[in-house]
């Protein structure tokens, strides 16, 4: 089981404009990400392909893309590092995900 994190980026310019680069419009902001946890799979590569193919938007307005992959136990360590109440909070915002149906 896999952690696959994601950045997530807004184009303000396409909020009142045609928000495109050649036309002086793209502004940029990095904003979160989600973190999916990915089950069934046995490799990394193929957890973030997974969540690229499945839940990876690419528009005028907004770009998400995985940035980093991690086991599940590497990610329950990280979080056991940190405050009880972001930890539930990042516990309950994961999406649980398998290629072999729907969320788990």
């Amino acid at each position: 089981m896999f952690v696959v994190k994601t950045q997530i980026l807004e184009n303000y310019g396409a909020h009142s404009e045609d928000g495109r680069f050649a036309s002086g419009n793209a502004y940029w902001k990095m904003k979160g990400g989600n973190e999916y946890i990915v089950r069934d799979l046995d490799r990394p590569q193929d957890a973030m392909a997974f969540v690229a193919a499945r839940f990876i938007e690419n528009s005028i307005g907004w770009k998400e893309f995985p940035i980093e992959v991690i086991t599940h136990e590497q990610w329950q360590e990280d979080l056991a590092a940190l405050d009880e109440d972001y930890r539930e909070f990042l516990t309950e915002q994961a999406i649980e995900c398998t290629p072999l149906g729907e969320a788990a």
